[in-house]
């Protein structure tokens, strides 16, 4: 299996457009790389794509990487599809970039695909057309090119646009991607608002997993741009800060499987610095930050 990271800010990007943050004016320095939002794109035979979420950037995404080159036919695309891990705006307003594709699959959960539908989908079915695939959290699913997929329940926090939904069920997941033929597993889990009790488990069987590291800090955000997002707004929009005694990287110290790679990260996010304090803790600990355009072969 090889996996291209797209990008890897949270949304917005990195820089933010309206943010002046201490960050936000420093990206594109040295160490503070500038970053799109997050988007990965993973195939079993280096020929079918298929995109885990469609950020809003999208489009420069897939010109920027070789192995979605459109051709050789005229019309002709490696890119078969998306799969969404929830409906937020950062993953799915990519689709609509997407409109040309003939035969795009998009596959998500039924409130997922429900609030889509309503949303970008009533947009799509003018041009060339979608395929809705229902994924059932659990329930394991092939993809052209030869892997197979499960979506895994990690939430159920829905985007503000479809708040007065009264769709039912799993509204936000993670992927656990195999190669049936090397054996390779990633898990792919950009968003969580806490950690599973089954995760444990998931990541002892994993061979790489792209993790949600959208804060670093519980109440960074207040200290960034003096807004008043505590850790419990930062819980609610979704994101288990990555340090502190309650931080996902807590779980991640010693383990020498899987290999662990933060994604998603937000504007206020002292990760995005190379040269940080908190970036010394993650590679002390033996866990990793993606940067966009990253390599993976599992």
């Amino acid at each position: 299996m090889k996996a291209r990271i797209l990008g890897t800010a949270a949304g917005g990007g990195f820089p933010q457009w309206n943010c002046a943050c201490a960050l936000c004016v420093r990206a594109g320095k040295p160490g503070v790389p500038s970053r799109t939002q997050d988007c990965v794109a993973v195939s079993g035979d280096g020929r079918s794509w298929w995109l885990l979420n469609a950020s809003p950037d999208v489009r420069a995404q897939i010109l920027a990487t070789p192995e979605l080159t459109a051709g050789p036919g005229p019309r002709e695309t490696p890119v078969r599809g998306v799969l969404l891990t929830d409906a937020e705006l950062d993953h799915t307003v990519g689709l609509v970039s997407l409109r040309e594709g003939a035969g795009l699959r998009v596959h998500g959960t039924s409130p997922v695909l429900a609030a889509v539908r309503a949303g970008v989908g009533g947009v799509l079915t003018r041009y060339n057309g979608v395929r809705w695939e229902l994924v059932e959290p659990d329930v394991e699913f092939p993809l052209d090119g030869g892997l197979l997929v499960t979506a895994l329940s990690v939430g159920h926090k829905r985007p503000k646009y479809a708040r007065e939904s009264t769709v039912e069920g799993s509204w936000v997941v993670a992927y656990r991607v195999v190669d049936p033929g090397t054996g390779g597993v990633l898990v792919y889990a950009p968003c969580l608002a806490e950690w599973p009790s089954t995760f444990d488990e998931v990541l002892s069987r994993a061979d790489c997993v792209i993790l949600d590291g959208t804060f670093f800090d519980a109440e960074e955000m207040s200290g960034a741009t003096g807004a008043r997002v505590d850790s419990r707004a930062q819980h609610a929009m979704g994101h288990l800060p990555v340090g502190g005694p309650d931080g996902s990287l807590r779980r991640l110290r010693g383990l020498t499987r899987p290999r662990c790679v933060y994604t998603h990260l937000n504007n206020t996010n002292p990760l995005v610095d190379a040269f940080s304090p908190q970036r010394a803790e993650l590679a002390a600990a033996g866990v990793e930050v993606a940067d966009d355009g990253a390599e993976l072969e599992l």
